[in-house]
C-alpha cells in the first residue's frame, strides 16, 4: 500500500512559511509524501494570508483552484480566522483552522487522510511510545490551570488552561483503542474546565461535529468501547450532566474529585474553585442517578489557620459523604505558594496528629464500604499474573492509587484480560475474589 500524498500551497509572509515547514515536517515524520502536483495529491493543504485585500483574494483564488483541480482541501493560516468568508465562497472545504494551528491541521489531515502504519519501516507504533502497560494509557486533554489555589504553584510553572482540540484528543484516543488499550485514564489539571479557553468550539470526529467540552468529550470517549476513567474533576454544576453517562455504562462510574477540605473558611483561604458548592448535596444527587458511582478524593489537613473545630468538621464530612477512596496530605509549604505567607502556620506535630486521625477515620469508612460489596459479581481488568494467581482492578480502582483484586489460582489469565469474579473477602483497600 503506497503512502498518502499531500499537496501544499504556502502563501503570505515568512512566519507563515515557517508554519508550513513545521506542518510538513510533522506529516513527513508520520509517513506522508509531499506531492508537487494536484493530480498526484490525495489531499491539498492551503496555508492562507489575510493581511491585505489583495492577499485575501489570492488566498481565496488558491483555495478555489485547489478545489477545482483536486477537490479535497484543508485551509489554515491567517485567513482561517474568517471562516464564514471562506465558506461563503468555498463551502466544500473539508476543514478550516486559524494561524499557528499545527496540531489542528495535522489532526484534520489524519481525519480525512489517515496515515498508513508500516510495522517494517515505522520506528514509532501508531499509538506512540507509552510508559504504561499495554492495556491502559493516560490521555492528557489540556495543560495549565486558570485557578490560583494558594497552596499550589502549578499555574506559575505550566501557565493558564490550554485545551487540546477535541478532534485531536479523539484521534489519539481512537489510536490507543485500536492499538489494544482497554482503559483510558483522562488527566489534566482541571478536567471539568476542558474547552473553556477555546469557547467550546466544535471539531469533527467520525463525520460529526463535537464541542470541545467535558460532557461531549465524555460522550464521544464512551463510543470507543473501552473503560474511560475521569481524573482531577472539579465539582462544577455541569459535571452533573456526565453522571447519566456513567449510569448508562458509557464511561466508568468513577470520579476523582480533589475536594481538599470541607470547611468553607478554609476553602476560601485555599481559593478553591466551587468552594461555595454544597458538595454533600451533589454527592447524594449523583448516587441517586448512579448508585454504583465511586468517588475518590484528596484532602489537606493542617492548612494555615485550621482550627480543631474546622478539622472536626472535615471528619464529619467524611462520615456524611462516605467517599470510596481517599488520600490525604499534611500541609507542607511549597516555595512560591501564597499560603506560605498566611497567618496561623501550625506546628508539624499537630499536622501529623491530624493526618493520623484523618486516615484512621477514613480507613473505617473504606473498610465498611468494601465489605458491602462482598458477594457481588463484578468485572475486573487483569494487571499482573504471578505464581499464586492474578492481580486485577475493579471499575472502582485506578492503577497505582486505588485498591487491587487478588484472584487465587487464575494463572491462565493474561494481562489486559477482562474477567468476571465474585468478591469474597476485603480489608480497607483490597479484595480477594474467585473467578466465575
Amino acid at each position: 500500500m503506497s503512502a498518502p500524498h499531500i499537496g501544499f500551497i504556502s502563501l503570505g509572509c515568512p512566519k507563515a512559511l515557517v508554519d508550513s515547514e513545521r506542518i510538513l515536517t510533522k506529516l513527513r515524520s508520520e509517513g506522508y509524501e509531499v506531492s508537487p502536483s494536484y493530480k498526484e495529491a490525495d489531499l491539498v493543504v492551503v496555508n492562507t494570508c489575510g493581511f491585505i485585500d489583495a492577499a485575501v483574494e489570492e488566498s481565496l483564488d488558491s483555495i478555489g483552484e485547489a478545489l477545482a483541480e483536486n477537490g479535497r482541501v484543508i485551509v489554515t493560516g491567517c485567513l482561517g480566522a474568517r471562516e464564514d468568508e471562506i465558506r461563503a465562497r468555498h463551502p466544500q472545504v473539508l476543514k478550516i483552522t486559524g494561524a499557528h494551528a499545527l496540531e489542528e491541521v495535522v489532526a484534520a489531515v489524519h481525519e480525512h487522510l489517515p496515515p498508513i502504519h508500516d510495522p517494517f519501516t515505522s520506528l514509532v507504533p501508531p499509538q506512540g511510545i507509552k510508559l504504561t502497560p499495554k492495556h491502559y494509557a493516560y490521555l492528557k486533554i489540556s495543560e495549565g490551570c486558570n485557578h490560583r489555589c494558594t497552596f499550589c504553584i502549578i499555574p506559575s510553572m505550566r501557565g493558564d488552561l490550554v485545551s487540546r482540540p477535541i478532534n485531536e484528543v479523539m484521534f489519539e484516543a481512537e489510536r490507543l483503542a485500536n492499538a489494544g488499550v482497554k482503559e483510558l485514564l483522562i488527566v489534566s489539571q482541571d478536567t471539568s474546565a476542558y474547552g473553556l479557553d477555546l469557547k467550546y468550539r466544535t471539531g469533527q470526529w467520525r463525520g460529526r461535529e463535537i464541542r470541545t467540552r467535558f460532557y461531549e468529550l465524555s460522550e464521544a470517549l464512551g463510543d470507543l468501547d473501552v473503560w474511560v476513567r475521569m481524573h482531577y474533576v472539579y465539582p462544577y454544576p455541569h459535571v452533573d450532566e456526565v453522571i447519566p453517562l456513567m449510569a448508562d455504562g458509557k464511561i466508568l462510574p468513577y470520579l476523582d474529585i480533589p475536594f481538599q477540605h470541607a470547611d468553607s473558611r478554609i476553602l476560601k483561604l485555599m481559593k478553591r474553585p466551587a468552594a461555595a458548592e454544597n458538595n454533600l448535596e451533589r454527592i447524594n444527587a449523583w448516587r441517586k442517578i448512579c448508585p454504583d458511582i465511586t468517588i475518590r478524593s484528596t484532602f489537606i489537613v493542617g492548612f494555615p489557620g485550621e482550627t480543631e473545630q474546622e478539622f472536626e468538621q472535615l471528619l464529619q464530612f467524611l462520615t456524611d459523604a462516605q467517599l470510596d477512596r481517599v488520600g490525604c496530605f499534611a500541609y507542607s509549604p511549597v516555595k512560591g505558594a501564597v499560603a506560605n505567607d498566611l497567618s496561623g502556620q501550625l506546628p508539624e506535630a499537630i499536622k501529623q496528629e491530624r493526618l493520623a486521625r484523618f486516615m484512621e477515620h477514613q480507613a473505617q469508612i473504606s473498610a465498611a464500604k468494601l465489605r458491602r460489596r462482598i458477594g457481588r459479581v463484578e468485572t475486573v481488568i487483569i494487571d499482573e499474573v504471578v505464581e499464586e494467581g492474578a492481580v486485577a482492578r475493579s471499575k472502582a480502582d485506578a492503577p497505582e492509587i486505588d485498591g487491587q483484586v487478588f484472584i487465587d489460582g487464575a494463572v491462565h489469565l493474561k494481562v489486559g484480560d477482562f474477567a468476571t469474579v465474585e468478591m469474597e473477602e476485603s480489608d480497607e483497600h483490597d479484595f480477594w475474589a474467585r473467578l466465575i
